[in-house]
C-alpha cells in the first residue's frame, strides 16, 4: 500500500474527529479528488489473464458482509443467494474502517482469510473500489474471473468511476435501472442478478415494542443519512401526509425512521412539521427482523424517493403484506406497477447543486405531492382497494423475486464461465 493509500485509510478512521475541527465539505472535497486520482489509475493496471485450472470452481465474496448498513445488508442477500444456488463460496469481510457500531454475524462461519475458488465477487462501492484493489493487492485479481456487484441510482454513470471497469470481466446488478446505466459505458458483459426477497418477522416486535400508538393508522417512512436524505425525500413524505391530513386528527399517523440519530435530520426535518403532533421519529439502530416486523406492523410503507438502485424495502413491504405508496420511477418500477402498488406520478428534474456523488446537472424523478397525498388518503379510507393491492403485491413479489427465478439467473451467469 502506498503512503498516500495510508494516509487516506487513517483519515478515514479519525474522520468523526476530524469533523469537529475541519468543514465537512472540504474533507469530502479532498476524499473526492483521492478517489478520482486513483481510480484513474486503475487503467494502467495489467492483470494475468483467468486460469480456471488454478483454483476450484466457486465464489469469493468479498464485501462488508457483517456491516450493519445498507450495502452490508446488500451482500447478505447475495450471500443468501449464492447459498440457495448451491454455487460453492465463501466470503472475505472487506470494510475501510474498524469503527462500526454494530456487527451481524449471520455468515461468520463462511467467513475465511484467503480466496478459495477462481471467480471473486467484489461486493464493494465503486468510489471505495480503487482502495480495496490497493488493500488487497494485484495479486487477488491475477488469475480469477473478476466481477463487481455495483449498485447505482441515476441513469447516467460516473464518468469518474468508468476506470473500475478495467479490473473487471464482468459486472452484476440487481436491477435493469442500474444495469443499463453501466451498459453505456462499458462492452463488457453486465448482468441483473436480483435479491430473493424474504422478510422474516417476529410477533414479539410489534407496536408496542416500537413505543408506536395501537389505535392509529400509521403511515412509515425510512432512510439511512448515509444514502443521502435528498434522494430519499422524507420531507416529500412529511408533505403528503400534511396535505392529507388534518394536524387535529387523532386516527393518523406518520412514523419517520432515521437509521441513527443523525440530530441535524431531525431538526431539519422537524421544522417542517407545522404543529403536527402525530409525526413520530425512530432513531434506534435495529436488527433486520427489527426492521422488517416494524414494517409489518404499520399499514402503509412510504417512498417518495428521487432515485432507487433497487428499492430493498418496498420489495420487503409488498411481500409482507403492507402496501405501498411509491415514485413511479428508477428501479423499484421493475417489481411495482398500479396492480400491486401506489405508483406517485413525478416529473424529472435536474439537480441544481451537487449532492453526494450526484453532479449538478444530473436528472432523477421529484415526486407529485398531490398525487401521493391522494394514495394515502385513499389507503385510510377504502379497504377493499388497500385489501386487493396487499394481495397482489405478495403474489407478484413471491414470483417475480423469489427463490426459483433469482437462483436460476445466478447458475446461468456461473455457469457460462
Amino acid at each position: 500500500m502506498s503512503v498516500t493509500d495510508k494516509i487516506y485509510t487513517m483519515l478515514v478512521i479519525i474522520k468523526p474527529a476530524l469533523t469537529k475541527v475541519i468543514p465537512l465539505s472540504y474533507l469530502q472535497k479532498k476524499k473526492l479528488q483521492y478517489v478520482n486520482w486513483s481510480t484513474k489509475r486503475l487503467n494502467k493496471v495489467k492483470l494475468k489473464a483467468y486460469d480456471k485450472s488454478l483454483y476450484p470452481h466457486g465464489v469469493n465474496l468479498i464485501g462488508p458482509i457483517q456491516d450493519q448498513t445498507g450495502l452490508g445488508q446488500s451482500c447478505r442477500l447475495l450471500a443468501n443467494a449464492l447459498d440457495k444456488a448451491d454455487v460453492p463460496h465463501s466470503i472475505i469481510e472487506h470494510h475501510i474502517t474498524k469503527n462500526r457500531d454494530k456487527i451481524d454475524h449471520t455468515f461468520d462461519s463462511e467467513i475465511v482469510d484467503e480466496q478459495k475458488y477462481d471467480i471473486n465477487i467484489f461486493h464493494i462501492n465503486m468510489h471505495e473500489f480503487a482502495y480495496a484493489f490497493k488493500h488487497f493487492g494485484k495479486k487477488y485479481w491475477d488469475y480469477h474471473y473478476n466481477i463487481g456487484y455495483w449498485l447505482w441510482e441515476l441513469e447516467e454513470f460516473p464518468e469518474e468511476w468508468v476506470g473500475c471497469i478495467s479490473v473487471l470481466d464482468e459486472i452484476w446488478t440487481p436491477s435493469e435501472f442500474v444495469s443499463n446505466s453501466i451498459r453505456k459505458v462499458t462492452d463488457k458483459p453486465v448482468r441483473t442478478i436480483p435479491y430473493i426477497i424474504e422478510a422474516p418477522i417476529d410477533s414479539k416486535y410489534d407496536r408496542a415494542y416500537f413505543n408506536l400508538p395501537e389505535d392509529k393508522f400509521l403511515y412509515l417512512m425510512m432512510y439511512a443519512s448515509d444514502s443521502m436524505t435528498e434522494r430519499k425525500n422524507p420531507i416529500g413524505a412529511l408533505e403528503a401526509f400534511k396535505r392529507a391530513f388534518d394536524k387535529d386528527d387523532e386516527s393518523v399517523g406518520l412514523v419517520i425512521k432515521l437509521n441513527g440519530n443523525n440530530q441535524d435530520d431531525i431538526d431539519y426535518i422537524s421544522s417542517f412539521l407545522d404543529g403536527y403532533k402525530n409525526v413520530y421519529f425512530m432513531t434506534d439502530r435495529l436488527t433486520k427482523i427489527e426492521v422488517n416486523s416494524l414494517i409489518s406492523d404499520v399499514d402503509v410503507f412510504v417512498s417518495l424517493h428521487r432515485a432507487e438502485g433497487f428499492g430493498l424495502v418496498m420489495a420487503e413491504a409488498m411481500l409482507n403484506g403492507t402496501p405501498c405508496i411509491a415514485t413511479n420511477w428508477s428501479a423499484n418500477t421493475e417489481f411495482m406497477n398500479d396492480e400491486v402498488a401506489c405508483m406517485v406520478k413525478y416529473t424529472k428534474a435536474a439537480l441544481k447543486e451537487k449532492i453526494g456523488p450526484y453532479k449538478k446537472g444530473s436528472v432523477w424523478a421529484e415526486p407529485d405531492i398531490d398525487s401521493a397525498s391522494g394514495y394515502m388518503k385513499k389507503l385510510y379510507e377504502d379497504s377493499e382497494y388497500r385489501n386487493r393491492l396487499t394481495e397482489n403485491a405478495r403474489k407478484y413479489i413471491s414470483d417475480k423475486l423469489g427463490e426459483n427465478y433469482v437462483t436460476s439467473l445466478i447458475k446461468e451467469a456461473i455457469g457460462r464461465i
